[in-house]
């Protein structure tokens, strides 16, 4: 049980290291960012932060594993069990919600996908392809019946998919905030019914 306290204790530590990480990298990039000013934002000690991480490119690799792992896991909660349609709109909207809940980090990762002299690029490529793969997945389910045309290309149509659904909940956050979250998914239905 103590064990079970002290790993709920580590992963909270981990999880404030993760906000303000992204919060700061968000407003002022990785290379002006520092470990003190990661600890100060997260209201723990220097040492927490190596106690948890080998490096501040080590924290930042794992906070891409980890909204990135997020995402993913949001996606596939929303298509389990759904015909290709309904999976595609609970995908968008899936979408929009985590980056409604992680807009700064939702920020970071649309800069970093492409910036490619990064010593994380690797990770974050093997990440995208992860949340490309769900949607991937669904898409192949609709050609496969019929719902989506048999022609479409079912790589491209899913990393359109995931890019316009980033760029666009991103857009939407930053310059239409009071738009209601409804009217953007609707909005990028249309999009996806157009081309399919």
């Amino acid at each position: 049980m103590e064990t079970d306290g002290r790993s709920r204790r580590r992963e909270d530590t981990r999880q404030r290291l993760y906000e303000a990480a992204v919060e700061l990298i968000a407003e002022q990039g990785f290379s002006a960012t520092t470990v003190d000013d990661i600890a100060l934002r997260a209201k723990v000690a220097k040492g927490t932060v190596y106690y948890n991480f080998k490096s501040k490119t080590d924290l930042f690799e794992e906070l891409l594993r980890h909204g990135v792992g997020l995402l993913t896991e949001q996606f596939r909660l929303a298509v389990e069990g759904l015909p290709p349609r309904e999976a595609l709109r609970a995908l968008i909207r899936a979408q929009l919600e985590y980056i409604r809940r992680y807009q700064a980090f939702a920020q970071l990762l649309l800069s970093e996908m492409w910036r490619t002299n990064r010593e994380w690029q690797q990770t974050l490529i093997l990440l995208r392809e992860q949340a490309i793969g769900v949607i991937a997945r669904t898409v192949q389910e609709g050609v496969d019946s019929g719902d989506l045309p048999a022609e479409l290309d079912v790589r491209v149509a899913s990393a359109a998919l995931f890019g316009v659904g980033l760029v666009v909940a991103v857009d939407w956050l930053m310059f239409q905030p009071d738009r209601a979250i409804e009217d953007v998914e609707e909005s990028l239905l249309a999009i996806v019914r157009r081309v399919a």
